[in-house]
């Protein structure tokens, strides 16, 4: 028998590149290269930046091209248009950076190139999100037992959630979904307040329920869902309560609405997608008193802790609920007694998100995830009081990591913001709050300094100063 390996010329190119590691070395010093210039770059790309990317608008290539001729592509067209998330001066959405030992880990991870669907598929995935699990319910202060799903976001954990929510609830009404899906079936009533986040909206879509069959609760000043305008709850209600509104940072009453949830049989979903992690730190648990007699919770780990993208997390006080709602066999599928991400996942082939997790969680640890909250908070703090200062209106209270800022009328603060987006020393994000545009900052990563801020600051000040100026 012939034992000669029989390999193509492509075959052969790939395990040339494995073995002799140039082509890992070149992206490596890229990524260096990147990393030495990141708090020197612009937090949004130039004008020339965008207009080059013209150039990956081709034709699909007919042979191939040399692979460092793809790396070399990326670096010099790619990295210049790219957003500085990691450089300390990007407060636009809710973007955290990423902080490097988790940077790293998930370099390693994407080497091993594992499939966290199975057990089977890669036991070091499976154990590491059990580990994950448990120190997540631990921070968080919820029932011993709670279930969590790694996903893409928190979207996509808000939809794990309410499906588990309205499965949940049909079936104390005699409704099998599985068996007989929605045709026909009880129509959950679905409670949300007049602030809840877009993604809530595009996941009562996704399951079903569709606006004419949501009862809609008042806000107040803040965002925060009135609980005293709460219409009277029963066992076939879904309440979404949030914590950590998008544009303040406001939480629910969470305790008052989950109390008065459960001893109506409701069941509850909270939206934690930044905000959740406020139960982590000592100095803002209070925010989110009576959280742990909610049902579901969904939650970023990309956002405030600083995860890399894209680590989502999905809770349920119900294990057999969520799996429930995420059940999936196949004869090829075998039970096991291990954990197998994908029966808590709407996917079955899902990257390994659970490695930069429990990095990150390592790393940290209690004290070092108190820290980085703190930090956060007080950033945000100081930019409320420093802007405040300057003349700028703050129209929140700075409860958390968000904050709100506006000029004298409306126009200034749509020019003024429009001047500071194109100068590219700092880069925040725009809103419609109380009938009004808005200046959004969102203080989410760990590399924000105080010099970082009084730069930000000076930076609106010349914005308005620009605006101002062009508008006599």
């Amino acid at each position: 028998m012939n034992s000669r390996m029989n390999y193509s010329s492509q075959q052969t190119t790939m395990l040339e590149q494995l073995s002799d590691k140039r082509l890992f070395d070149l992206a490596r010093s890229q990524a260096y290269d990147y990393l030495d210039t990141l708090r020197a770059r612009r937090v949004y790309p130039s004008d020339n930046a965008l207009a080059a990317l013209t150039l990956f608008h081709e034709a699909m290539p007919q042979t191939p091209c040399p692979a460092d001729e793809v790396l070399r592509l990326l670096h010099t067209r790619g990295s210049p248009a790219t957003v500085a998330q990691n450089a300390g001066r990007y407060f636009g959405f809710v973007n955290g950076g990423a902080i490097p030992v988790a940077l790293a880990a998930r370099w390693l991870a994407d080497v091993w190139d594992q499939n966290a669907a199975l057990y089977l598929m890669s036991p070091i995935v499976a154990e590491l999100e059990k580990v994950c699990e448990k120190w997540l319910v631990e921070l968080f202060g919820l029932p011993t037992g709670t279930a969590a799903g790694f996903v893409g976001g928190s979207a996509t954990a808000t939809l794990c959630g309410l499906a588990a929510g309205r499965d949940k609830i049909l079936q104390t009404s005699g409704w099998d979904v599985e068996a007989d899906g929605l045709f026909g079936a009880p129509r959950p009533r679905v409670i949300l307040g007049e602030q809840a986040h877009a993604t809530v909206w595009k996941a009562l879509r996704l399951l079903g329920i569709g606006r004419a069959q949501v009862e809609i609760v008042p806000a107040d000043a803040q965002g925060r869902l009135r609980a005293d305008r709460l219409p009277a709850l029963d066992a076939r209600c879904l309440l979404v309560a949030q914590a950590g509104n998008v544009n303040s940072g406001s939480f629910d009453p969470l305790d008052a609405l989950c109390r008065r949830a459960r001893s109506a049989g409701a069941w509850v979903h909270v939206d934690g997608a930044f905000g959740l992690w406020a139960a982590a730190c000592e100095s803002t648990r209070f925010l989110t008193a009576g959280l742990a007699h909610a049902d579901s919770w969904s939650v970023d780990a990309h956002k405030t802790l600083n995860a890399p993208y894209d680590v989502g997390v999905v809770l349920c006080r119900d294990r057999d609920a969520l799996h429930g709602a995420m059940r999936i066999g196949a004869s090829y599928i075998p039970d096991g007694e291990q954990r197998d991400g994908m029966r808590l996942t709407p996917e079955m082939s899902r990257r390994a998100r659970a490695v930069e997790l429990w990095a990150t969680l390592k790393s940290l640890g209690r004290a070092g995830v108190t820290e980085l909250l703190e930090r956060l908070c007080r950033h945000a703090r100081q930019f409320g009081q420093d802007l405040a200062a300057q003349g700028f209106r703050v129209l929140n209270e700075v409860v958390f990591n968000q904050v709100l800022v506006a000029c004298d009328t409306p126009a200034n603060t749509t020019a003024t913001l429009a001047r500071l987006q194109r100068a590219g020393e700092c880069w925040c994000g725009e809103t419609l709050w109380q009938g009004e545009p808005a200046i959004r900052l969102s203080v989410c990563s760990w590399a924000t300094t105080d010099d970082d801020v009084q730069r930000a600051v000076a930076a609106f000040v010349d914005a308005r100063a620009m605006a101002m100026a062009a508008s006599t």
